[in-house]
């Protein structure tokens, strides 16, 4: 009879609990290579991971929309925006995405340097 195991794995920065099946050869018969049964692939979920939202008045998170390396701040504290202004370029899978502000206002905070890697959902820059 199979076992099932429960894992946590770290890949990439990422935590994900598994449930894994071990497997026993089946018996093998008149000198046939023991065979194994085949398990369905189990879904894989990501653990929620607790983030720190900046506490601000009335500002307005940008978050980073996908993990990645942060190659260029464009704005920096107490600065004008304008709707579509980019904010951070944010290299991910080898591409360069502008993060844009999605209202204009002030730049009330910058939370990320040049060469900073980032998760999905990281707070750039707080607007107000």
């Amino acid at each position: 009879m199979a076992t099932v195991r429960r894992f946590r794995m770290t890949i990439n920065g990422k935590v994900y609990e598994v449930e894994a099946e071990e497997l026993t050869p089946a018996a093998s018969q008149a000198g046939q290579p023991a065979a194994f049964a085949k398990a369905p692939n189990p879904p894989i979920a990501p653990v929620p991971e607790k983030r720190s939202q900046p506490q601000t008045a009335n500002g307005v998170g940008v978050d980073a929309p996908l993990p990645g390396l942060v190659l260029d701040v464009k704005v920096t504290e107490g600065q004008s925006v304008e709707t579509g202004q980019v904010l951070v370029i944010l290299e991910a899978m080898k591409m360069e995405n502008e993060i844009v502000a999605p209202d204009a206002g002030v730049v009330e905070s910058v939370h990320v340097f040049k060469g900073d890697s980032v998760s999905a959902g990281d707070v750039l820059v707080v607007l107000k």
